[in-house]
């Protein structure tokens, strides 16, 4: 029997076309994950490398049957073809996919962390993550996401509308 794995999957991005990046992102994950709900768009200030574009991002959530590692592959594989280059981290990107939660899964391995390491930090991924399942409750924290968010200033994030 396949089992369906629940997962929460970061969208950003900030060159070229930014709607359409995020559309073809959406459109490409099919049969890797069937969406279920999609956050709207938000449009938020550089993190990490300050001096480049704004970034649109989202959150979705979906079922995969896919273990962890072969999901992260096809993730990194869809990035490649919908046009990101190598570039210095947190550096600007035409689409960018984080691996944000599968289950209540806690992994810490050389290629993946789930949940992702850096998410109770990042107000442009805890908006819309609250938007989806602000009750969710972060494994490592034993925080919902609503409370982690609580911790964060939200100011740079504005809502930019919803990508069909």
């Amino acid at each position: 029997m396949i089992s369906n794995h629940i997962v929460y999957l970061a969208l950003g991005t900030n060159l070229g076309d930014r709607p359409a990046n995020l559309q073809a992102a959406i459109a490409a994950l099919p049969p890797a994950v069937t969406v279920m709900k999609r956050s709207p768009v938000y449009e938020t200030q550089p993190w990490g490398v300050t001096d480049q574009p704004a970034f649109l991002n989202m959150v979705l959530s979906g079922k995969t049957c896919l273990d962890p590692l072969v999901l992260l592959a096809r993730l990194k594989l869809l990035e490649t073809r919908l046009g990101r280059q190598p570039s210095v981290r947190y550096g600007p990107r035409k689409i960018d996919i984080d691996l944000l939660f599968y289950d209540d899964m806690l992994l810490n391995s050389p290629e993946l962390t789930i949940p992702h390491p850096g998410l109770h930090e990042r107000a442009f991924v805890l908006v819309p993550l609250a938007d989806l399942a602000a009750e969710l409750i972060h494994p490592v924290f034993r925080k919902t996401i609503r409370q982690l968010l609580g911790e964060l200033d939200t100011t740079g994030v504005q809502r930019y509308g919803k990508v069909d």
